[in-house]
């Protein structure tokens, strides 16, 4: 056993108020949900699951700061032809408790992840990623598509498709101004920061109340939790992308400059691009839930011809 495996992170369980407060995010869930919590080395996940049980699976990773709640307007739309399995991200806000081995680089949440869909009973699955969740997914693919130095010769690929939500860190670094503005979240996380900040990207149309106060309380309970992050993650490699990927852009994103992503995504052979109007980058997982939930099935579905834009 290494020394990184022996290195143990201590538990942090969420209060009463936050453990309320998802509960009353979750009731906004369209569908019945079925919610799991999963064993591992790193602690115990939860995944919230919904959509018939014998339709092809598809994993939910939100982004950072939220959790696998926020994905209340897509549920229903993407249950319609998928199993769905959205996942609270260990160490970060949510239900998932690490209780167990440290999460200091993006090795440790590939195994996590590997560790999750073990879990679930999944030999593969596509993966839907929004912002930070679009990192993850992208890395987490191209480390399964053997592209990463941890993954060992001969394992097979879990991913069968990628769908990254107006992704971060993937193309494209965050604009200054974006980061400027979301500085509040960490020197006075909360309700009211967190509002401010979310009014502001999204121009003036954040989620459900519900949700803006889970993110709050988030914020300010697990401010501790350290962000494991890497770099871009390499998938210009021989073949292009590690699987089919689609990539769509948030119309009116402050997160990061579209041009530069749209440009650096499209140099990757393989990788589809399109863009949904009428929302911005926080918006994404709820605005024009029905157009994206359409335009994420249909890619799932194979349903786009060559050269289509989805």
């Amino acid at each position: 056993m290494t020394a990184a495996r022996a290195t143990r992170s201590p538990a942090h369980s969420p209060s009463a108020a936050f453990r309320a407060a998802y509960e009353q995010a979750m009731a906004l869930w369209p569908v019945p949900v079925e919610r799991l919590d999963l064993p591992s080395e790193f602690g115990s996940t939860r995944v919230n699951v919904c959509g018939p049980a014998d339709a092809p699976p598809l994993v939910l990773l939100h982004g950072g700061g939220t959790t696998s709640a926020l994905w209340y307007a897509q549920a229903a739309e993407l249950a319609r032809t998928h199993r769905v399995h959205a996942v609270d991200q260990i160490g970060a806000p949510g239900l998932s408790v690490h209780s167990g081995r440290a999460l200091r680089r993006p090795e440790d949440l590939f195994a996590w992840l590997d560790g999750v869909l073990s879990g679930l009973g999944l030999e593969s699955a596509a993966l839907l990623g929004h912002s930070y969740g679009g990192w993850l997914a992208l890395s987490y693919a191209a480390h399964a598509a053997g592209r990463h130095p941890s993954r060992s010769p001969g394992t097979p690929n879990k991913v069968e498709r990628l769908v990254l939500l107006d992704p971060t860190q993937c193309f494209a670094g965050f604009r200054p101004s974006y980061l400027l503005h979301a500085l509040p979240l960490f020197v006075r996380p909360g309700e009211r920061s967190t509002r401010r900040f979310l009014e502001w990207e999204t121009g003036g149309a954040p989620p459900a109340p519900e949700l803006v106060r889970l993110m709050g309380l988030g914020g300010a309970e697990f401010r501790t939790a350290k962000v494991v992050t890497g770099p871009r993650p390499d998938i210009a490699g021989p073949g292009g992308a590690p699987v089919p990927t689609l990539v769509l852009l948030a119309e009116q994103s402050r997160a990061h400059s579209l041009r530069r992503v749209a440009a650096q995504a499209e140099r990757t052979p393989g990788v589809r691009i399109g863009t949904v109007t009428g929302v911005g980058h926080h918006s994404m997982p709820y605005g024009q839930a029905a157009e994206l939930g359409r335009r994420v099935r249909d890619f799932l579905q194979d349903r786009l011809p060559d050269g289509t834009a989805p």
